[in-house]
């Protein structure tokens, strides 16, 4: 028997945008039609705002407050996507209220966090997933068969770029919303490197400007992993990066255009001639994947989703505490 699941967004801000349309557009695609529904948004503290964003993207019901929402028993699944300060405590007091969660991309500002909300999840059997889409698409499983296949040999090192001109948003500037390139884009080029890099962290060097307000505008970061590879990652939030990720092995190199979200896959031999060239899947936004394993983890009464697992969720804080360690870099509501 097929369940709809009632889709709710907590948050009303551009990312919010996406995922609505996003659920909009599964609602009438035949592989999820009746089966996910963009049922109800809510902000903070304006019904105004939330009822003009339930009927611009065809939302059914609007909320004025999120502990309105949260008391609607029709809600099945929260999506949160507020600043990275809040989405620890936000995920909790979905999960109190017997909602599963899908929290957007950083699942927590640290570690200690990270650690509360899997707890959380773990005490009410409810699925919690992290959103970073970049763990779902397709083009995850594109890239991993070519390493499978052996073709580029053993990977030897790896480098992978985000950055964006975002230095008149606040969200990237404010301390006290856990500002900074490194949660917001370099978490792209950390997961890119994660997913494909079959070791651990043993040691990293990094190095970082940062802002007036103590935020990292733009860093580098090497990687050295127990299998005596090596990578490089880059963000900024103050200039245009090449959003380029590098896989090179012993015997070829991948490389892939926007880590973002792959756009362009080749495969090049040691001679740089080109062995291979994958179509990548056509998309609705990207964010369906991850729509999608968030309803198959409910179906199997799973707590977490198998492409991205709490464990890597803990691990990619983890190193992005290590890396802001280094830098000395704290928010104020760490202290």
């Amino acid at each position: 028997m097929t369940f709809t699941t009632n889709i709710a967004i907590l948050g009303a801000g551009k990312i919010a945008t996406k995922m609505a349309t996003t659920v909009k557009m599964m609602e009438k695609d035949d592989r999820w039609s009746g089966r996910v529904k963009l049922y109800a948004v809510a902000t903070r503290d304006s019904l105004e705002r939330a009822q003009a964003f339930a009927d611009e993207y065809g939302v059914e019901v609007a909320y004025g407050s999120y502990s309105e929402m949260l008391a609607d028993a029709d809600v099945d699944v929260v999506y949160i996507a507020t600043p990275h300060r809040f989405h620890a405590e936000q995920a909790i007091t979905c999960m109190d209220a017997g909602k599963h969660v899908l929290i957007e991309k950083p699942f927590t500002v640290n570690a200690r966090e990270a650690r509360e909300v899997i707890a959380k999840s773990q005490e009410t059997g409810l699925t919690c997933a992290e959103a970073i889409w970049t763990r779902y698409v397709p083009s995850r499983g594109i890239i991993q068969n070519i390493l499978d296949s052996g073709v580029i040999g053993d990977i030897t090192s790896m480098s992978a770029n985000l950055s964006y001109p975002m230095m008149t948003k606040e969200r990237m500037t404010n301390p006290e919303l856990a500002g900074g390139a490194l949660l917001d884009v370099g978490i792209y080029p950390l997961n890119f490197i994660s997913m494909f890099m079959p070791a651990q962290v043993e040691k990293l060097v990094t190095s970082a400007r940062l802002s007036n307000q103590g935020m990292d505008e733009v860093s580098q970061t090497t990687l050295w992993f127990d299998n005596k590879a090596m990578a490089d990652m880059t963000s900024s939030y103050w200039e245009v990066g090449d959003r380029c990720g590098f896989i090179h092995g012993t015997k070829g190199i991948i490389r892939v255009e926007n880590v973002n979200n792959p756009s362009d896959i080749v495969v090049m031999n040691k001679a740089y001639e080109v062995l291979d060239h994958p179509e990548i899947p056509e998309q609705l936004t990207g964010f369906e994947y991850e729509v999608d394993a968030v309803i198959e983890a409910i179906g199997r009464a799973e707590i977490e989703p198998e492409a991205m697992p709490h464990a890597e969720s803990l691990r990619m804080v983890n190193i992005m505490d290590q890396i802001r360690g280094e830098w000395g870099m704290t928010y104020p509501f760490e202290k």
